[in-house]
């Protein structure tokens, strides 16, 4: 509720913000449960959504990569997610970076369980600082 707030009532006063998103873990779950909840100008405005650890990564998207920008982790699914749960929308994918690493049991529960040294170490990770950087600015810039 915080995020679509934010977002919304910034909007009125500055209609011609935009914004990026981003989350690390339970902030990562908030994010993606917000998605659904932007619509209109506010989902508009939002330029970009960067997800780091996410417990609601879902297998087989696009936006999926591992801390090195590969597919290792393309195909597996959060400690979060279900059937059942939120997940990003269709129509965000195209905005959306999910970096997940290997082993990262939060995210990958394929290769890893539950919080470890792999879900620790992206503020440490400077492929994953890189991979978020330059998704953002690109985004900001209209080029990615």
């Amino acid at each position: 509720a915080d995020i679509v707030n934010k977002i919304t009532t910034t909007l009125r006063t500055s209609p011609n913000e935009c914004f990026i998103l981003e989350g690390y873990s339970q902030g990562a779950a908030a994010t993606v449960n917000a998605l659904p909840k932007l619509t209109g100008t506010a989902n508009t405005a939002v330029k970009g959504v960067f997800l780091i650890g996410d417990p609601l990564h879902k297998s087989g998207l696009t936006c999926n990569v591992d801390s090195n920008g590969g597919t290792t982790t393309r195909n597996v699914n959060g400690i979060s997610y279900n059937a059942f749960s939120n997940s990003i929308p269709s129509g965000w994918v195209s905005r959306t970076l999910d970096v997940c690493a290997y082993g990262d049991g939060v995210c990958d529960t394929t290769h890893g369980q539950g919080i470890n040294a792999a879900h620790l170490s992206y503020p440490r990770d400077s492929n994953v600082q890189n991979l978020g950087t330059k998704f953002v600015v690109g985004k900001l810039r209209g080029t990615s």
